[in-house]
């Protein structure tokens, strides 16, 4: 005898209007609303970004929506301690983070002034797009028009610096998407075309310019100049740090975070024309090269060394080679700045900044002076810590004196070929 199936009977857990149940105490609910049929809604306070947290469950049967909504809880408290947002982060709050994730590579992967070039950079960013924009608003295109408008808002700004800008951004980015932050990997930027002359180029001092400004120094460290036995122990330093730099090509970051300690040996020799010379041996650490790596150089000024030294109250192997007076921190970043601004205005190069002469424009200075002396390009770059291609690429530049000599060179052809003579 055959029976007939019982119809299932659906239960139902009330009217569409009032389906409101709660988990964990009220501390979330799963509900049903007129607009969502009969998919169960998963919604939750998000005390921190002061919003609900609202998401389908996708399922019609109270059960699963149950333990789907309890999971999902879970999940969201676990974000919310670790410090995740929920909604997504503005773009202050992600130049924040990834400001503060490159702190912690000063030292390892970056120096101290490379942290403070990216800082300078997050501000573009936030001016671009506004420190309130969300995250999860980026398309691929949204910083396409980036070069235009850095331009416009800043005239005279090099396509160089811009494209190094971008770099930036895309390395915050790529840190957003690592972090689950984005869903973006990269931006896109209108292509930049740099002329070879744009790259690397900071304007340096003529032979005459250079000269002045060592006969300047004279006066300007003069008792008559600074009558003040403080202010003139800081004017004969900055005279030899400019000295140093001259001739030891280090690198601005490199000369300012010098200690004792990296001073190895100075010694007396002579140079290829006789005439008697100081020669340093410093130990340039990979924490304060831009390169990260460590290098050991000889090069000329080691009386400008003993010159510190003699005048220095610390000179231990920690204690910085350029450091404020009477004491043995190291001297102000804003101090040399301001020193240099009294220098260029001394000397009467009254548009220094429009021709980018900086401290950085010395270590130029040398690299073209050992060039003029006949070194080789591997040997420069050994002693500034680059290489040969880049040297010959970004740090050869010509005055009216290189031009002529270039120009005086003759040649004399024989039987056997042409005989090239000086």
């Amino acid at each position: 005898m055959c029976g007939l199936a019982k119809k299932r009977i659906r239960v139902s857990k009330g009217t569409k209007g009032s389906q409101n149940h709660e988990i964990f105490g009220g501390k979330a609910q799963i509900l049903r609303v007129p607009q969502s049929g009969d998919v169960w809604q998963f919604r939750m306070w998000i005390a921190a970004e002061k919003k609900y947290l609202r998401k389908s469950l996708q399922t019609r049967d109270f059960e699963a929506a149950t333990d789907r909504a309890e999971k999902l809880y879970l999940e969201t408290m676990a974000n919310v301690s670790s410090g995740k947002k929920l909604f997504g982060l503005s773009l202050q709050e992600l130049t924040d983070l990834y400001t503060d994730w490159r702190s912690g590579d000063v030292g390892t992967r970056i120096t101290k002034g490379r942290l403070v070039t990216i800082k300078s950079q997050m501000k573009h960013i936030l001016g671009y797009k506004g420190a309130g924009l969300k995250i999860g608003e980026l398309e691929r295109n949204s910083f396409y028009d980036y070069e235009s408008w850095r331009k416009q808002t800043k005239p005279g700004t090099q396509s160089v610096t811009i494209r190094n800008e971008q770099s930036t951004i895309n390395h915050m980015m790529d840190f957003a998407y690592r972090a689950g932050y984005t869903h973006l990997p990269q931006l896109d930027f209108r292509p930049i075309s740099i002329k070879k002359d744009e790259v690397g180029r900071r304007d340096i001092f003529a032979l005459d310019e250079y000269d002045k400004l060592i006969r300047f120094l004279r006066s300007y460290t003069s008792k008559k100049s600074a009558p003040d036995e403080t202010e003139r122990t800081e004017r004969l330093m900055v005279r030899d740090a400019i000295l140093i730099a001259s001739n030891s090509l280090l690198r601005v970051g490199e000369l300012w975070q010098l200690r004792w300690g990296d001073v190895e040996k100075i010694e007396s020799a002579f140079d290829s024309e006789e005439r008697p010379v100081e020669l340093v041996t410093l130990n340039i650490r990979g924490e304060t090269s831009k390169t990260r790596n460590s290098r050991r150089i000889i090069v000329r000024g080691g009386q400008y060394f003993l010159r510190l030294r003699e005048r220095a109250e610390y000179t231990g192997k920690d204690d910085f080679v350029f450091a404020s007076v009477g004491g043995n921190r190291r001297y102000a970043r804003q101090k040399w700045y301001s020193r240099w601004n009294e220098l260029m205005t001394g000397i009467g190069i009254e548009d220094y900044q429009e021709r980018k002469l900086t401290w950085y424009s010395l270590r130029h200075f040398g690299l073209t002076c050992r060039i003029r002396a006949g070194n080789t390009y591997s040997e420069i770059a050994e002693m500034a810590g680059t290489s040969a291609t880049y040297i010959e690429t970004h740090y050869k530049h010509y005055d009216d004196g290189m031009l002529r000599t270039a120009a005086l060179k003759s040649f004399s052809i024989d039987k056997s070929g042409i005989i090239f003579t000086n």
